[in-house]
């Protein structure tokens, strides 16, 4: 639906230049949102398959392995499409003190990603509003170290930013001037607290990313909490008890379709356009998550089936280092003996055992100081995170 441009345009003068930084109106949008049969079933099917995801966390055997994994998953996703090139396995790594495979300062801004998830997440269960106070600690905490630790963590920026080429003159796109950021800002925490106005949390979540990745608040690592607020956003909201629902993969894989929509809306207003494909890609990462939830639910129980039927009297000890590797897929053997309650020598010999079953395989080649790895569910885990 064509409305007009969804904001206006401050003209400022930088650097001597002439600079249209475009400020977005309040929202919700003042022409109401059409959802027009398409749309509503659009809506409809990503609610259920939000549904199924809820669902399928309970039928686990274990909800915080896959919490574990996911969320680390999202991270190197939603780094990725900032430019690191750190992969899940390199955080792992550091997660180990292990030296990664990437620059320090990629795996460090992943790590920090999901520090930054965790901190939200905590606060939101401590009754902490959804607020701007809580979107700067989650963007304080997100810029912690890394490149992006001299670019105001935690504040509001106080200078002009821009989106694409080399200075706000020849930019793609100007954000709202430092000037506007806290009346844009306020606005923004009063739309995020309007649940008395009937509109689905879907829908909310929808329009408040563009919002947001508009306003462009901060200095650095807008991209990252604009992607973190969609999926806390239905967690406060209560459409889903765990952080399971993560964008980044089908932003990535669609990534020109993503910015052009997101510019459409401010040139036209025609926020359906966007909603449609938001809701679609809600819909297709839920259901892709249920899927990814059940093959390593099927492959746990597949290697645990093998492990009893071929360990004989170490089936115990192997069951329970196992455990330890579902829990943390890149291990060593004294954290394997720490998290098992097992001697080294047991320990040892039960990880000898799932490397000849095929469950575990030895990465590091040396026979000291030896790191193993669950090949096939770290497989899984990194399918999307390939680089592109």
């Amino acid at each position: 639906m064509q409305r007009g441009e969804s904001g206006r345009y401050d003209v400022t003068i930088i650097g001597g230049e002439r600079i249209h930084a475009f400020i977005p109106a309040p929202l919700p949008p003042k022409s109401s949102l059409v959802l027009d049969g398409s749309l509503q079933q659009t809506l409809e099917s990503a609610v259920l398959a939000l549904g199924r995801l809820d669902g399928v966390a309970t039928l686990l055997p274990d909800e915080t392995l896959f919490l574990y994994a996911y969320v680390r998953k999202e991270a190197v996703l939603s780094s990725q499409i900032e430019g690191t090139q750190s992969s899940l396995s390199d955080l792992l790594l550091f997660e180990l003190d292990e030296a990664p495979g990437v620059p320090l300062d990629d795996v460090r801004e992943v790590s920090n990603y999901v520090a930054a998830l965790e901190h939200g997440l905590r606060r939101l269960r401590e009754n902490f509003p959804l607020s701007n106070r809580l979107i700067r600690e989650i963007h304080g905490v997100l810029l912690s170290g890394g490149r992006g630790s001299t670019k105001a963590p935690g504040e509001f920026r106080l200078s002009q930013n821009w989106i694409g080429g080399t200075r706000p003159g020849n930019a793609l796109f100007v954000p709202p001037p430092h000037t506007a950021v806290p009346d844009c800002m306020m606005s923004f925490e009063n739309f995020l607290h309007a649940e008395t106005d009937g509109m689905p949390a879907l829908l909310r979540s929808g329009l408040a990313h563009v919002q947001f990745e508009t306003i462009h608040p901060f200095l650095d690592g807008n991209g990252r909490v604009g992607r973190l607020l969609i999926t806390l956003l239905l967690c406060h909201a209560g459409v889903l008890r765990q952080p399971l629902l993560y964008l980044s993969l089908y932003f990535k894989q669609h990534r020109e379709i993503y910015y052009d929509l997101l510019n459409h809306v401010r040139l036209t207003g025609d926020w359906e356009a966007w909603l449609a494909f938001f809701l679609e890609g809600v819909k297709l990462t839920a259901e892709g998550a249920v899927s990814t939830a059940q093959r390593l639910s099927r492959m746990f129980q597949d290697d645990r089936d093998r492990i009893e039927s071929a360990s004989g009297r170490r089936t115990g000890s192997t069951l329970r280092v196992h455990d330890a590797l579902k829990a943390q897929p890149i291990l060593s053997l004294p954290l394997a003996r720490r998290d098992t309650k097992l001697s080294f020598q047991t320990t040892a010999s039960a990880m000898e055992l799932l490397v000849e079953h095929g469950i575990a395989r030895e990465i590091t080649g040396k026979r000291r100081d030896r790191l193993f790895v669950y090949e096939q569910y770290l497989s899984i885990l990194n399918e999307g995170t390939e680089a592109s």
